[in-house]
């Protein structure tokens, strides 16, 4: 009795089956449902500027905000071609597959992340730790790796504010001394010190390099380093190093930005004269420097060859006649021997 049902259920088995196989695709097919909760929604830039007013202020002339607008990059990311990969760094959650990007510049959600209406009370996290700032600024923090801040823990926030980018404190120096007072001793009363040339303008200095490389990174003095370079910034007739270093013509002092009081009142400051060579020997020119010192070691292997010799003459004529007197002395002993 139930043969003549099963044509029915095999029937409608198949409906049910296709039934639910469309049904399913649907509902993988359709768009997640929004949600109708205004706490939800995630916050803009904008929305972050209108309440921290103070930050935005400081952001907004900040190397951050005009990451992208900025007339050197500009000119720089042009002339190479506009690389898409310059726009990891200068532009904010740029998406390499599409091309697009949340805004130009670094924007408060590149380091901050999204909020939503839910903020404040909920804290919104902050990804500006050093490994995070050094994903962008790559030289700088493979300067920083080798210094001792690198080993104490001392990172980029710990000297720098991170919405201006400017030190913590207002003189760059002042921010130095506020953690190394305690072993600086007598430096305090040091000559450069005392001449306004401080921590930043020997232990920061950039020295620009001859012909600036193609993609514009160059240093940026965190490795806190003095190496030869750095004291022939100001000193460069001291060490007789013939050249000025371009951009230091008049000290590093200037070149920072930073001038003393003395300079300020047009006082002559005592002891930073540079050292005033001959006046011959500053006319003449390197080829001709070069020369006279040829001319001089030549000149000083001729006395040295003259000399020797005279020494050789007057120990050989001095052992010949040494030698002599004794052969002389064995003959007449043997003559007197034989007259016996």
């Amino acid at each position: 009795m139930l043969k003549k049902y099963i044509p029915a259920l095999v029937a409608g088995l198949v409906v049910g089956s296709l039934a639910m196989s469309l049904f399913t695709g649907l509902v993988y097919a359709s768009p997640p449902v929004q949600s109708d909760d205004p706490q939800t929604e995630e916050l803009s830039d904008t929305d972050c500027r209108d309440c921290h007013l103070d930050v935005a202020d400081r952001w907004a002339s900040s190397p951050h905000a005009h990451a992208y607008d900025d007339p050197v990059f500009q000119q720089q990311w042009v002339g190479l071609g506009n690389p898409e990969s310059c726009l990891a760094c200068h532009t904010t959650n740029y998406v390499a597959s599409s091309g697009e990007y949340d805004a130009e510049g670094v924007s408060c959600i590149a380091c901050h992340g999204t909020a939503t209406q839910n903020h404040p009370p909920e804290i919104v996290p902050t990804k500006a730790d050093t490994e995070y700032c050094g994903t962008c600024h790559t030289t700088t923090l493979s300067e920083w790796r080798k210094t001792g801040h690198a080993s104490a823990d001392v990172g980029c926030m710990d000297c720098h504010n991170p919405h201006s980018q400017e030190s913590l404190f207002k003189n760059p120096d002042d921010l130095c001394i506020n953690c190394h007072r305690e072993g600086m001793g007598d430096y305090l009363n040091d000559l450069h010190v005392q001449k306004d040339i401080g921590c930043v303008d020997c232990h920061a200095l950039v020295i620009p390099p001859e012909e600036p490389p193609e993609d514009g990174i160059v240093p940026t003095g965190h490795s806190f380093s003095i190496s030869p370079q750095t004291c022939v910034a100001c000193h460069t007739d001291t060490l007789h190093a013939g050249f000025t270093l371009p951009g230091y013509e008049h000290g590093a002092a200037e070149a920072n930005g930073f001038q003393s009081s003395d300079q300020e009142s047009g006082e002559e400051v005592e002891g930073a004269k540079p050292l005033e060579q001959p006046e011959a020997e500053s006319e003449l020119s390197v080829t001709q420097q070069i020369q006279a010192l040829e001319t001089a070691l030549a000149s000083s292997r001729v006395s040295n060859l003259f000399q020797g010799a005279v020494i050789g003459l007057v120990l050989g004529g001095s052992t010949a006649w040494v030698v002599g007197q004794n052969i002389r002395q064995q003959r007449s002993e043997e003559d007197e021997v034989d007259d016996l």
